[in-house]
């Protein structure tokens, strides 16, 4: 019985891996962060564009620095100008679902339409086709694979997560300053789901704070696709 009930904690820690783990790659290529021989980082935003999303770029483009925004379909319908000024602003676009569901324990076919119904939403508001892809919650599942190799996308999670959603701005700079290093992805939020009118003062207090501290620290900002294909 302890034998057997052991292979089971080890079989639901593996498949939790699977799911969630930064380094998995089993539901489909994925990274989660750049070369450690470069003192470079890249800013992530998912769950946007919301109303929020205008003073982030402001907020960004006052300090010069290009992020990667994550977004979801349905948002970005219900803000087509707006996701249209993420694109302009220099910034990289990546695929967040369309309605910000959990896709774990879902049909293939769901998780594919998740993926395909964002990808045309994000195209059509932005005129960019996204290459990149981040999973709501960071969960990933059967079916992302093939959807992932059809529409040429790499999957991408993080070296550091913020928790901005939840936590105040101190403890979510005090969270990335602990946990950032050469090549990190750094995950913030500029929208709560989907939720229509989210509050993100504490993200854009994060930010404000998270520039000038990281440059202090000798780190410089890209893309994500800069991160991990540096220019020569």
């Amino acid at each position: 019985m302890i034998v057997a009930g052991g292979a089971l904690t080890a079989a639901f820690g593996l498949a939790a891996y699977a799911v969630r783990g930064r380094s998995s790659v089993l539901f489909g290529p994925s990274v989660w962060r750049g070369p450690h021989s470069r003192r470079s980082v890249a800013l992530t935003f998912d769950d946007g564009p919301t109303a929020g999303t205008w003073e982030l770029l402001q907020v960004l483009a006052g300090h010069g620095v290009p992020a990667t925004f994550f977004l979801c379909g349905l948002n970005a319908e219900r803000q087509p100008e707006l996701a249209g000024a993420v694109a302009s602003g220099g910034h990289e676009i990546g695929n967040h679902t369309y309605s910000h569901s959990r896709l774990y324990l879902r049909s293939a076919g769901f998780v594919a339409d998740e993926v395909q119904r964002a990808q045309e939403v994000i195209v059509a508001t932005t005129g960019r086709t996204p290459r990149l892809f981040r999973a709501p919650y960071g969960a990933r599942w059967f079916g992302l694979r093939a959807v992932q190799r059809r529409l040429n996308l790499l999957g991408v999670m993080w070296t550091v997560i913020g928790l901005d959603w939840k936590l105040a701005a101190d403890r979510v700079v005090g969270r990335v300053l602990a946990g950032v290093r050469n090549g990190a992805i750094i995950c913030l939020h500029d929208g709560r789901g989907l939720a229509p009118h989210p509050d993100i003062r504490p993200t854009l207090e994060a930010v404000r704070r998270l520039i000038p501290a990281l440059r202090e620290r000798g780190f410089a900002f890209e893309t994500v696709s800069q991160l991990l294909c540096p220019t020569p």
